[in-house]
């Protein structure tokens, strides 16, 4: 049975599309996850994985060349632990964690594919792309990938975790007097999401009756909206990080969200309609491209953070609800979209490519 490695950074948009790797491959190879401590706290013990400390090279100017020393040390590291090992095959998700995993794969001779669920090629991704076999990936108009190895794409319909295609989809064709609002902020620059999404909440609720379940950073913010909410008669549920979110969310009526890969694919597969607002200062502004794949098939509204203000959005949520026309419409692209997505046709594509490897 051939060994393949997984070696992803340390964000929840790198580690959570590992763990999918990690379920869709586990039946036909012997499977490991390589990650650092950022990376760790997304893993349960389910999961079998390993921690290598790899520095952030330019996380401080000054101490640049003490970190280009741990990094070298890194490599060195990576290269023992997979002669070890032993592994056949070492796929990269990207972040800089993985460089070093990358450039010894290439030493020692192991096939490495790339994997980038973005719609923009990362720059680890882009530097690993250099000498693997093939690049995984959703979209075939990847952005950033230098023409020479369009040949190394290989698209498969997005990894879903496998239980998000065992929950009941959104069916409903009606909205009810009380509309149901997802507001997912993410890990990153989820403050705008606390602050101003939630002044607009209220502000709708004004003229629509509504119900929130929303996404929390820590628990001042869970204090603080919770008041608002409750002073403003909102009825509401906050959450943090939550992998079951979705059960609780499936018969919500549209999402406000971010637009990190996996959430927006999972809230397709689902067929919740949803407003993006790309977070600004993702790398290489993936977060935007990502919406955009399905902007451009009417899939969902997509508005960057510096374009709005009070007025056009609580335009253009109240536009959304009364104007169902524009609402179902995308909600019907969601359905022709995912329609033929499933747990085994994704899983199948996936090890087939790998076995002939």
């Amino acid at each position: 049975m051939k060994k393949i490695l997984i070696i992803t950074g340390g964000s929840g948009g790198h580690v959570i599309p590992s763990l999918t790797l990690y379920d869709s491959l586990k039946d036909n190879f012997e499977v490991h996850i390589v990650t650092d401590i950022r990376g760790s706290r997304y893993i349960n013990s389910s999961y079998s994985f390993s921690l290598i400390d790899v520095p952030n090279i330019f996380s401080n100017l000054f101490l640049i060349p003490y970190n280009l020393i741990k990094f070298c040390f890194s490599i060195l590291k990576s290269y023992r632990y997979l002669k070890i090992n032993n592994f056949n095959i070492l796929i990269s998700t990207g972040g800089y964690m993985s460089i070093p995993l990358s450039l010894a794969s290439y030493l020692m001779k192991i096939k490495i594919f790339v994997f980038e669920p973005n719609s923009i090629l990362g720059r680890a991704n882009k530097l690993t792309l250099n000498f693997a076999k093939k690049i995984i990936c959703y979209d075939m108009n990847l952005k950033k990938i230098p023409k020479k190895y369009h040949k190394k794409i290989y698209s498969i319909k997005p990894l879903l975790r496998q239980e998000i295609y065992e929950y009941q989809k959104n069916v409903k064709k009606t909205l009810e007097d009380k509309k149901k609002i997802l507001i997912i902020g993410g890990s990153q620059g989820a403050k705008f999401f606390d602050d101003f999404i939630s002044k607009m909440i209220i502000k709708l609720s004004k003229t629509q009756n509504i119900i929130v379940l929303q996404q929390i950073t820590d628990q001042k913010s869970r204090v603080n909206l919770k008041n608002l909410y409750k002073n403003n008669q909102i009825d509401h549920e906050l959450f943090d990080f939550d992998d079951k979110l979705l059960i609780k969310a499936v018969n919500y009526d549209l999402a406000i969200t971010r637009s990190g890969a996996s959430t927006i694919s999972e809230l397709s597969y689902l067929n919740i309609p949803f407003i993006a607002i790309p977070f600004p200062y993702a790398k290489d502004n993936h977060q935007y491209y990502n919406a955009e794949f399905y902007e451009k098939k009417k899939c969902c509204w997509l508005i960057k953070q510096k374009d709005i203000n009070e007025n056009n959005f609580i335009n253009l949520l109240t536009n959304i609800f009364e104007n169902q026309n524009e609402y179902f419409l995308r909600k019907n692209n969601l359905i022709r979209l995912t329609k033929e997505d499933t747990w085994e046709k994704n899983k199948a594509r996936l090890n087939k490519l790998l076995n002939e490897n």
